[in-house]
């Protein structure tokens, strides 16, 4: 068989193949304005709530300062990260929709999502532990460098992200289309879901007290499933326009209505299950390719029967 000879995005080629070429440098830095007003909405949640972190602390410094409090900033900074999950669930979506996908756009994508998913839960979670563990002077000194670690995960897995979804690398046709480790969306919106559950139970000092004690191992936790290879379902096979019966669309409005009600429980029960799911797939699997393997050497290891 013949081998396949790729054009070398180098070389000069036909005009026409070089407008779909998306090594062009043209077609690479192509600006697509649906899709990436989407990751510019992120960027901005993601800033927004940086700037809702930095307020609450300085309310909590200086009561006062600000016309709200820090609980509220908070929540208000919890609510910008969930709506640049949002705004990043769509952007890559509205791309494949339109056939808009360009280097640019992915590249973009990325530095969005450092801010609204790397920088913005790490600065909330190191202001926030400072509060309620004062008795425990280690946080106050270890707490940045918590932080810092979920931050250097989350750049890690968006680097190794667009490196494998590079279009350069060769990749079997019936490869998997799950994430590989845990996404940072949905790593960011863990830690700010509980985070909007321990501002719901603030009210009660003493649970929030212990509950905040769990932050930082769940921030190391959430960091180390972001760069291990334990895949997670993407969702980009999931096809919006299927129909579905009357029963089952019941069910979905019936979850998305509690969703509404109840918020606080709603959002970190849905991504501690999709945490937990991938966990769970991944050690099924793993168990799975052991037995398999040991089969496999029992029939190596079984002596051949003798001819009668």
């Amino acid at each position: 068989m013949a081998a396949i000879v790729r054009p070398d995005p180098l070389l000069p080629m036909p005009d026409l193949e070089s407008r779909e070429n998306p090594y062009n440098v043209t077609q690479a830095s192509r600006i697509y304005f649906l899709p990436n007003l989407m990751t510019a909405g992120n960027l901005f949640c993601g800033f927004v709530a940086v700037i809702k972190c930095i307020q609450a602390r300085l309310e909590a410094i200086a009561p006062g300062t600000y016309a709200y409090s820090p609980a509220q900033l908070y929540t208000d900074a919890v609510w910008f990260i969930l709506a640049a999950v949002i705004f990043d669930s769509l952007d890559g979506r509205l791309a494949r929709l339109g056939g808009r996908e360009s280097l640019f756009g992915a590249e973009f994508d990325s530095l969005a999502d450092v801010v609204s998913f790397g920088i913005a839960p790490a600065l909330m979670m190191f202001f926030l532990i400072l509060s309620p563990t004062q008795g425990y002077p280690v946080f106050r000194q270890i707490g940045w460098f918590i932080g810092f670690i979920y931050l250097l995960c989350a750049a890690v897995r968006l680097a190794r992200f667009n490196v494998i979804t590079n279009p350069l690398l060769h990749k079997p046709k019936d490869s998997s289309k799950d994430f590989v480790g845990l996404p940072v969306p949905a790593a960011a919106g863990t830690v700010v879901s509980l985070v909007l559950l321990l501002l719901h139970l603030s009210e009660d000092n003493l649970v929030f007290h212990k509950l905040a004690l769990a932050l930082p191992v769940l921030l190391l936790m959430i960091a180390v499933l972001m760069v291990s290879t334990i895949r997670y379902p993407s969702f980009k096979q999931v096809d919006w326009q299927t129909k579905t019966r009357f029963r089952t669309f019941v069910v979905i409005i019936i979850i998305a209505g509690s969703i509404f009600w109840l918020q606080e429980v709603a959002f970190i029960s849905l991504f501690l299950a999709y945490i937990f799911y991938g966990v769970i797939r991944h050690i099924r699997r793993v168990q799975l390719i052991s037995r398999l393997r040991l089969q496999r050497k029992q029939l190596v290891r079984k002596p051949p029967t003798a001819n009668q």
